[in-house]
């Protein structure tokens, strides 16, 4: 008989435990459904905003599993602090370890923000040629952490997204055209009025060269040796190198041709005389 008391006494404080939890279970409940439906209803509201915008695939695929992860973090939270535990302990253990993993990931963490900056504001695409960090190659792919550019030489270079998004960036296919800047020196006795129309003359011979801006010669400066001819002309950026070497080569040709002199070091070497 004394068991069955103590048995009653067990089943009693359970009743009234479970009818003390029972209206935070319900509403605990509640709250995880009705927040489950949020959290949908956002990620939906995101998925349409990203579909209206011009953004990289890969960030919109990051930020839209970032949103949901986090939204479901916040849920679990709430959930947690409905059925009566304590969430302070929880946040401070949660907290000291976010810390730890930044310290630790700090590198890291940079080349993310940095990723996730070039992929919003796009300072080049995939295809782009730009010079960053030292290094000059077109753009191959762009990932959260890194960049990929291949070189003139078809190597990979792999840029740190931390460091190229806080230097210096030449994206040489931003605008459709490109101003090509060439000089070449001329002998002081060669006639500089020849030399310039030569110029031009190559210019207008080569349909790539766009003739709107017009090509422009000038004497940049008088050097030690020769007089210092500055040509400047503007040529489409797909066509950019074509131009800027058949320039180099047809002045050589047509300077010789017209007996214009392009001087070059000289050494002279005197034998002594022996007595």
């Amino acid at each position: 008989m004394e068991q069955l008391e103590n048995y009653q006494e067990y089943i009693d404080k359970a009743v009234l435990w479970g009818l003390g939890v029972l209206p935070n279970l319900v509403m605990a409940i509640i709250i995880f459904f009705v927040g489950f439906w949020v959290i949908k209803f956002i990620n939906n509201m995101v998925s349409r905003f990203f579909a209206k915008k011009d953004y990289d695939e890969t960030l919109e695929s990051f930020l839209q599993s970032f949103i949901s992860i986090a939204l479901k973090a916040l849920l679990f939270v709430l959930v947690v602090t409905q059925l009566g535990v304590k969430t302070s302990s929880l946040v401070a253990i949660i907290g000291a370890a976010g810390l730890a993993i930044g310290l630790a990931l700090q590198g890291s963490l940079a080349n993310f923000a940095g990723g996730v900056l070039i992929l919003i504001f796009k300072p080049f695409k995939v295809g782009d040629f730009i010079s960053a960090q030292g290094i000059d190659g077109t753009v191959k792919e762009i990932s959260i952490f890194n960049t990929k550019l291949s070189t003139f030489g078809n190597q990979i270079a792999i840029l740190p997204n931390g460091q190229l998004s806080n230097g210096n960036i030449i994206n040489y296919n931003m605008e459709s055209t490109r101003r090509d800047k060439i000089d070449v020196g001329i002998g002081y006795g060669s006639n500089i009025k020849e030399a310039k129309e030569i110029l031009l003359q190559i210019c207008a011979d080569n349909p790539n060269i766009l003739t709107e801006p017009a090509p422009e010669v000038y004497v940049g400066a008088l050097g030690d040796s020769s007089v210092d001819l500055t040509l400047r002309f503007w040529a489409n950026n797909d066509v950019f190198w074509a131009a800027h070497f058949y320039v180099i080569e047809q002045t050589k040709l047509r300077f010789d041709a017209a007996g214009i002199e392009i001087p070059f070091p000289q050494r002279v070497m005197h034998q002594a005389l022996k007595g």
